[in-house]
């Protein structure tokens, strides 16, 4: 196991909890004063590469349209990862196992259950990565909140072993994340670069997103053992960006710029182009704030039409799933601008949105998340879709 330096951060308090306005109705938003969706910030763009080719811009107006469904009857479905040999692991927050399944059949096996998968609130069993040398070592990382704390494990994936027991004994690659019944983050991904990148919520306790040496309310890359990554702009820290809130969405362009979505409090919910090192303004901020101090959104929703968790990067645009907005949204890009104002998709027409994730070809994968406790019953079980997007 990686020996990590321990990180002491207390868990929020009931008062925190209370001042940090999460409501009752989703994973960090709450619905207060009017706004207009998709607003976009005006700051300057950056420049990409001196050597790069000029970006083409996405068409204004996009498309999707829904292919299939994949498969049905999955529950609490948060992460996805798609397997190079074909099928698609999907991680269950409140159960603690792990599913593939067969993307061309629809059929499901169970991988295992993750131990020490403490689920209750937003914490349980949350985003999956495959290592970067998946083929060789096939190696599969979680994000899971345990009695103590939120930390990231990887565990070796056998499929010539029996259902059920595919899963090998998990070694802890990172631990110490604060836990809370809200604002867990949780999503991983490892970038172009082979490094692991983690979202980390504050868990309620809004001053960690300001406090650089917690781990709360930032944005964290590590070697995929768990060290501070080399090039990281805090010396021996596995911050890369803070003053976040909830970040529950990362993805990268064809540029190679990260990109991340954020639930807001009372008014916005943002995404935001990640710079190493840069200061997105929770809890002083929230949206544009149009401070120097501060990073500012690219793009910003008033919280009953996002809570954004997965993204995605597909055709010149990102692809953002929305949980109370029940509604995929896409962001066409100019560099590090918006090109056009953000189109909602699919609303209301298959609930609560959880996680996106590039299919290639003009394809996304997309689950639902209707069984998380704040969705319907009535909509059925959670499922996963085959879109074709524009």
């Amino acid at each position: 196991m990686v020996q990590v330096r321990a990180v002491t951060v207390g868990l929020a308090t009931a008062a925190l909890l209370m001042t940090a306005g999460c409501s009752s109705g989703d994973e960090g938003d709450r619905d207060d004063a009017a706004a207009v969706p998709g607003t976009t910030s005006t700051g300057p763009r950056s420049s990409s590469s001196p050597s790069a080719a000029p970006e083409e811009t996405p068409p204004a107006k996009g498309s999707v349209k829904v292919l299939r469904t994949v498969t049905e009857g999955l529950d609490s479905p948060w992460g996805l990862a798609p397997l190079p040999e074909g099928g698609l692991l999907v991680s269950s927050r409140d159960k603690g196992t792990i599913t593939r399944v067969d993307e061309k059949s629809g059929g499901k096996t169970v991988l295992g259950e993750v131990p020490g998968v403490a689920a209750a609130g937003e914490g349980g069993l949350l985003g999956i990565a495959l290592s970067p040398d998946y083929a060789s070592d096939h190696m599969v990382y979680a994000y899971l909140t345990t009695a103590s704390d939120n930390r990231i494990v990887r565990m070796l994936y056998d499929e010539r072993k029996p259902a059920g027991e595919q899963l090998g004994a998990p070694d802890t690659v990172f631990k110490g994340i604060p836990k809370g019944m809200i604002h867990n983050g949780g999503r991983i991904a490892f970038g172009p670069d082979r490094m692991l990148y983690a979202g980390a919520g504050e868990t309620g306790d809004r001053g960690q997103a300001q406090d650089r040496k917690a781990l709360g309310g930032k944005i964290l890359r590590m070697t995929p053992e768990g060290e501070p990554a080399p090039g990281n702009p805090f010396a021996d820290s596995v911050v890369y960006s803070y003053g976040h809130r909830n970040v529950q969405g990362l993805a990268w362009d064809d540029r190679q710029r990260l990109w991340a979505a954020e639930f807001g409090q009372d008014t916005w919910d943002e995404v935001n182009q990640i710079k190493p090192g840069d200061n997105y303004g929770w809890p002083v901020v929230e949206g544009v704030g149009k401070d120097a101090k501060y990073h500012d959104p690219v793009a910003q929703w008033h919280t009953d039409e996002a809570s954004p968790s997965g993204i995605a990067y597909s055709g010149g645009s990102l692809w953002m799933a929305g949980l109370r907005g029940e509604r995929l949204w896409r962001v066409p890009l100019n560099g590090t601008s918006t090109s056009a104002k953000p189109e909602a998709f699919l609303e209301g027409r298959y609930g609560r949105l959880r996680t996106v994730v590039s299919a290639g070809d003009g394809r996304l994968w997309l689950t639902t998340s209707e069984t998380d406790g704040r969705g319907s019953p009535a909509k059925g079980d959670d499922r996963l879709l085959e879109l074709e997007v524009k």
